[in-house]
């Protein structure tokens, strides 16, 4: 068993920088490969990115790739998403998740709003 909460969303302008963070409890933590979701309101829930369980593989979505970095400390059981050069179509709710297949995911936190200004 895994439980999630991420932190660190907010306002912020177009251009600016956000880093969430999403911070685990269960012992199981460093078998899980972890991962970021996005969902816009009125829209589909969309993936960024997933790094493996030993942190050395990642993996984004086209429209954050060079902008997002996903890392993982797994001493601390924290998961982290860098995003930066942030665009206004970024504003979303951004949900951490674990044991990612597809679209779907063993377990999710429940979320934290970005809000990016124009």
């Amino acid at each position: 068993q895994v439980q999630l909460e991420e932190s660190g969303g907010g306002l912020v302008q177009a251009g600016g920088s956000l880093r969430l963070s999403c911070a685990a409890s269960g012992r199981t933590f460093s078998t899980y490969g972890m991962g970021w979701f996005r969902q816009a309101p009125g829209k589909e829930r969309e993936f960024v990115g997933r790094i493996s369980y030993s942190g050395l593989s990642t993996y984004y979505s086209d429209s954050v790739r060079g902008r997002f970095t996903i890392s993982r400390d797994n001493a601390k059981n924290m998961v982290y998403l860098q995003m930066n050069s942030l665009k206004p179509e970024d504003t979303a709710i951004y949900y951490c998740a674990a044991g990612i297949t597809g679209l779907n995911a063993d377990y999710w936190g429940q979320g934290t709003q970005v809000t990016v200004s124009s």
